[in-house]
């Protein structure tokens, strides 16, 4: 049978057995992963979406093999700007580990803080997750998702005014439970997390505080709809605690289109509402994150 016999007779089997969701996303690994399943780059460097964690394991590489990724992340809003930049490597399809430095600019509004022009909190988050069970893409047959386990420690380098706004501690540690299933028939991804912490604005402002001091649970949602083998669009939700008297913090929400050249290169945009963030309201702007991996 010659090259041209094998490929049709390939495709008439394809077609006969394949989902809606196979038009969009070919059903053989080729190798590694199928494009986005292993999310992008969260703003902790964890692999996810832009503010919530998943249960995937960032990278292309499968059981056997090694997969990996570094991401650069700007966030701009009316009053600060969020800047964050990381890498992380995946390990067997098993084991995630990552780091990223994120760094808050205050600008302008540093000085209406009385902190000073651009006042700039600085944080370093070192991560660790673990797949327990389930696979999110190639379990179809069964409606469990894959569930992973993840550690996540944080230190900022603005210990004093942490201390001066009410907050316990410059440096936390958070645990989560992640669950993550990918209905390809639908073309539809859901992760939920539950994250146990006590991080004031994710850490920026520390950890603690004088209105409540202890970790609480919190949740971070994702939905996707895969339009393309190379884009999915979605939305994300992430409550917060609220433990400083000083100011009120809220959860955040973002709507988000993220687009793979290929399994190198993928961008990531968003329209991201995060609230009220130390006294100033209404938070909300454009979010753009580039991940480079294999």
């Amino acid at each position: 049978m010659n090259r041209r016999a094998i490929a049709l007779t390939l495709l008439l089997s394809a077609a006969a057995g394949g989902a809606h969701a196979q038009s969009f996303i070919p059903d053989a690994r080729s190798g590694g992963k199928l494009l986005l399943t292993g999310g992008v780059s969260t703003i902790e460097g964890s692999g996810g979406g832009g503010i919530a964690t998943w249960a995937t394991v960032t990278g292309y590489g499968e059981e056997d093999g090694v997969g990996g990724n570094a991401h650069a992340t700007f966030i701009d809003l009316p009053d600060y700007q969020f800047r964050t930049a990381g890498v992380a490597i995946g390990l067997w399809d098993r084991v995630e580990l990552s780091a990223a430095r994120q760094e808050f600019d205050t600008g302008d509004t540093g000085a209406l803080l009385g902190l000073g022009q651009g006042f700039t909190f600085t944080q370093d988050v070192i991560g660790a997750k673990v797949r327990l069970t389930g696979d999110a893409v190639y379990d179809q047959d069964r409606w469990m998702p894959q569930i992973a386990v993840g550690v996540q420690h944080k230190q900022n380098d603005q210990g004093a005014i942490i201390t001066a706004v009410g907050g316990q501690d410059d440096q936390g540690t958070e645990f989560y439970v992640a669950a993550t299933k990918l209905f390809l028939a639908q073309s539809v991804l859901v992760s939920g997390t539950v994250r146990y912490t006590n991080a004031n604005q994710t850490g920026l402002l520390g950890f603690g505080g004088d209105a409540n001091d202890d970790r609480e649970a919190q949740f971070e949602g994702s939905v996707g709809w895969l339009l393309s083998r190379n884009l999915v669009v979605g939305a994300e939700y992430r409550t917060k605690p609220d433990n400083l008297s000083f100011a009120s913090e809220d959860d955040w929400f973002d709507v988000y289109a993220a687009y793979a050249v290929n399994k190198h290169l993928s961008v990531t945009a968003a329209w991201a509402d995060l609230g009220s963030i130390a006294t100033f309201d209404d938070q909300r702007g454009v979010y753009i994150s580039l991940q480079a991996g294999f």
